[in-house]
């Protein structure tokens, strides 16, 4: 189901398909292994503009590059409003254990701030 909600306030605790999905092509798309990908692409359609091949092989070429780039602004956009969100909540938790603090009666949100502390991990 399609929605616009913030990926860290969507199906409450447990992460979605596409959350995890996101997750894995971040990791993925910081490794070596996609960066070669990458290069290997560019090259081609460097090699493919030297030697002259048919405007339909660098049309491909140029197509493939440009999905390439827009599933990862989706992917990586996703991972980062997951990020903020994380940091937000931590930021959140840290104030009001802060405010606990200050008036001497640790309760809630000293617990709270125990749950966010690895929270980017599992948003």
């Amino acid at each position: 189901m399609m929605t616009i909600e913030h990926p860290a306030d969507r199906g409450g605790d447990e992460r979605g398909r596409f959350e995890r999905f996101a997750e894995s092509a971040s990791k993925f798309t910081s490794s070596p292994v996609f960066f070669v990908f990458c290069l290997a692409l560019v090259s081609l359609t460097v090699v493919l503009h030297i030697v002259g091949v048919e405007v339909t092989w660098l049309l491909f070429a140029g197509e493939s590059m440009t999905a390439v780039t827009l599933m990862l602004l989706a992917l990586l956009k996703n991972s980062e409003l997951r990020a903020d969100r994380a940091i937000q909540r931590k930021l959140d938790a840290i104030a009001a254990a802060l405010l606990e603090a200050q008036e001497g009666t640790p309760g809630k949100a000293h617990e709270d701030l125990r749950n966010v502390i690895r929270l980017e991990d599992e948003i």
